[in-house]
């Protein structure tokens, strides 16, 4: 059963992910798209050919990892066999050559043999091909990113690609042919496009791909060192030519033809720049073009899972040195295209048509209907302002992603707050020359825009001004009342260095500072008030005391009189009537 999944190969990891636009910019085919600041990699357009993955300076670009699959399988003792890449000398060169197999069967592979098995097959099947027809063009089909990307970007160049299996895809099928259908088969290599290649393969041919990177992750996980392995050889040896199908030429090279650089029989090129110039090509060539186009620069060896950081060149020395190290070379197999025939498949994405009302609209809404406006500066990641309008027409793209028209939006919305400030604000340049003054600076200074040009010192005193331009402080913040306006301001003046400017910023503080000094009147007098209050209320309280003592003294007076005329001591009655007088009184 084939195992791969219709899982994205290529994904981004969002925490990690910049919003700096390089993946857009690298990539190929604009698989990569921008949702609400957030870089998002669409599954239908990506190629996995792994630029972005390379490019991608936080490395927020990732490709699906499947080697724990492969030790689930392992583990639960299926039959499982594996097609190692003729690229793997870069990763384990010198003394490790003989000792990769060994580890590979200490994971659990039971079958352990190299992709050049097959790459020597498919070599002579494009020979087949191209001596064929030799006055049509022939474009090697063993680099899928290759055969992903032409028949995205130049579909109408698919009947040139060689109808012929991959190096990958053929030894699947020998060794699934040689061990049985039930046998698994896992390819391990640099190339991140074979893991799209073996998920859209309907057969099954592979049923899962490891990148070195994984390769090597697995091994230290399981703490496996080569160091205390043993050599053993593969179960199959590989044919000498074949292993260098890693390098640009080496498909020629293990078919028996060498490239042709000056009389052009075979033309060997590399890196996504000089294929897609090869295709540009296709139709102004004469005759036939026998062509091996190789994605990454310098073929697999720089593949964007390759392992290694070690220089270009000593990686194609090391391939050179394993591929003469057999020296005989086999003879061609037998029935070789009808043994590796393929069917080349069908475009996987079209992309939808955009209208040129509709882009001249989303132009629009950028500042840039004029061409001249069309700054086509790359930033936004696409090579033209007419590609990112495009884009955004399509989903993938947003339009503040044009830095242009934001740094334009931005400036505009600045203006903006300047000219809205209620505060007084005033520019001037190194000379002291005023260069702007807001309306609510004319407002508070009575003053228009005549003075432009002029030096502040129409207006106000340039001392504080000159402290700054001069270099004496880098900034002044005071509280300054200005008589002949009738203000008191808050005054904080700066300088801008870069653009040799003095800005001065006024806040009107004459309305709440009188409000403050008649907030002070009015409490001064409450606090006087309140003091005559008391002081009468005080007069007042004496007074009734005085004329209440009076009041008393003259009732007692004639108290006394009355008393004494009704024949009684007045003494006497006034202490039988005192009930505290009486000590055995009840009324307490």
């Amino acid at each position: 059963m084939h195992a791969a999944s219709k899982k994205a190969v290529v994904f981004t990891l969002e925490a990690e992910c910049r919003d700096c636009y390089r993946c857009i910019r690298v990539c190929p085919v604009n698989a990569i798209g921008m949702r609400d600041g957030q870089a998002f990699v669409d599954p239908d357009r990506c190629m996995a050919c792994g630029t972005c993955v390379r490019e991608c300076p936080q490395g927020a670009k990732q490709v699906r990892s499947d080697w724990r699959t492969v030790k689930d399988w392992l583990a639960q003792g299926e039959h499982v066999a594996v097609s190692l890449a003729p690229s793997w000398v870069v990763l384990y060169p010198d003394w490790r050559i003989g000792r990769l197999a060994s580890a590979l069967r200490q994971l659990g592979f039971r079958y352990v043999a190299e992709t050049a098995i097959g790459a020597h097959g498919v070599a002579y099947a494009t020979r087949e091909v191209a001596e064929k027809n030799p006055q049509q063009h022939c474009l090697s089909s063993a680099c899928p990113a290759v055969v992903r990307y032409l028949l995205q970007v130049c579909p109408q160049h698919k009947h040139t690609l060689a109808p012929v299996l991959s190096p990958m895809l053929a030894h699947g099928r020998m060794i699934k042919d040689k061990l049985g259908t039930d046998c698994r088969v896992v390819f391990i290599g640099p190339c991140v496009a074979k893991k799209a290649e073996a998920q859209d393969d309907p057969i099954g041919l592979i049923d899962a791909v490891l990148t070195f990177n994984e390769l090597n992750e697995w091994l230290e996980h399981d703490q496996i060192d080569l160091s205390q392995l043993e050599e053993s050889a593969f179960d199959e040896p590989a044919p000498g030519p074949a292993r260098s199908f890693a390098l640009p030429s080496g498909s020629g090279h293990a078919a028996g033809v060498e490239s042709g650089e000056l009389d052009g029989r075979l033309l060997c090129v590399s890196g996504a720049e000089d294929v897609q110039d090869l295709l540009d090509s296709l139709d102004s060539l004469p005759g036939g073009v026998w062509a091996e186009p190789l994605f990454c620069r310098q073929g697999c060896i720089n593949g964007p899972a390759v392992g290694t950081d070690r220089p270009l060149q000593q990686r194609r020395r090391d391939i050179l040195d394993y591929s003469q190290s057999m020296e005989a070379s086999p003879p061609p197999p037998s029935a070789t295209l009808e043994r590796f025939k393929a069917e080349m498949p069908t475009p996987s994405w079209v992309a939808p048509e955009v209208s040129e009302q509709e882009i001249r609209d989303i132009l629009g809404r950028t500042g840039k209907e004029a061409e001249a406006d069309q700054l086509n500066c790359g930033a936004c990641g696409y090579r033209t302002c007419r590609d990112q309008a495009i884009a955004v027409s399509q989903g993938m793209a947003e339009t503040d992603m044009c830095v242009p028209f934001m740094r334009r939006l931005a400036a505009q919305r600045m203006d903006r707050i300047v000219e809205t400030s209620p505060n007084g604000i005033v520019i001037l340049d190194e000379h002291l020359h005023i260069l702007h003054m807001n309306p609510s600076f004319k407002k508070l200074f009575m003053c228009s825009d005549t003075l432009l040009g002029k030096g502040i010192s129409k207006l106000l005193d340039p001392q504080p001004f000159n402290e700054v331009a001069t270099g004496v402080c880098r900034q002044r913040e005071v509280t300054a009342r200005h008589a002949t306006y009738g203000l008191t301001t808050h005054q904080v003046i700066y300088s801008l260095p870069e653009e040799n400017q003095v800005v001065g910023i006024f806040v009107n503080l004459t309305a709440s500072l009188a409000n403050k000094q008649r907030l002070n009147d009015l409490r001064r007098q409450t606090l006087r008030q309140a003091r005559d209050l008391l002081d009468h209320q005080i007069r007042m309280a004496g007074d009734i005391a005085r004329t209440l003592g009076q009041s008393t003294a003259e009732s007692e007076v004639l108290l006394r009189s009355l008393m004494t005329l009704a024949g009684e001591d007045p003494d006497d009655l006034m202490q039988e009537d005192d009930p505290w007088s009486d000590p055995t009184s009840t009324s307490r």
